[in-house]
């Protein structure tokens, strides 16, 4: 993305029109990812759809991550969260994220998680 670039998200409270303007592929079992932007540098922002039951590892954060949770719930090893939650998590923290009834969150990341383990 060039210095002049902007990038404006329309609808992100509207379920059906968010559905229809995101192209998404998959990230793990049960969770779909829209890019917004990759910087190529580690910063990034993306959608993420996850389905009913559908998880994400433990894993730490190298920068700030900053998440609203626009449909559904998330839990994580702090709480609950609904829509219109926002989370933000700054370097060196640890969790993971789990959702029974399914949810679409705005994840924005200074810098790439790292997985625990093997991943």
């Amino acid at each position: 993305m060039d210095k002049q670039s902007a990038i404006r998200l329309a609808n992100l409270l509207d379920a059906d029109a968010l559905k229809q303007e995101l192209s998404r592929k998959p990230f793990r079992e049960g969770i779909e990812i829209s890019p917004v932007y990759d910087s190529g540098h580690g910063a990034s922002a993306a959608f993420l759809r996850y389905e009913p039951g559908a998880s994400v590892p433990r894993h730490e954060h190298t920068g700030w991550e900053h998440i609203l949770v626009l449909q559904g719930s998330q839990d994580d090893d702090n709480g609950h969260y609904v829509a219109g939650s926002m989370l933000i998590h700054g370097p060196g923290s640890k969790h993971a994220v789990h959702t029974e009834e399914g949810c679409v969150v705005l994840a924005i990341w200074e810098r790439p998680v790292r997985f625990d383990g093997a991943e």
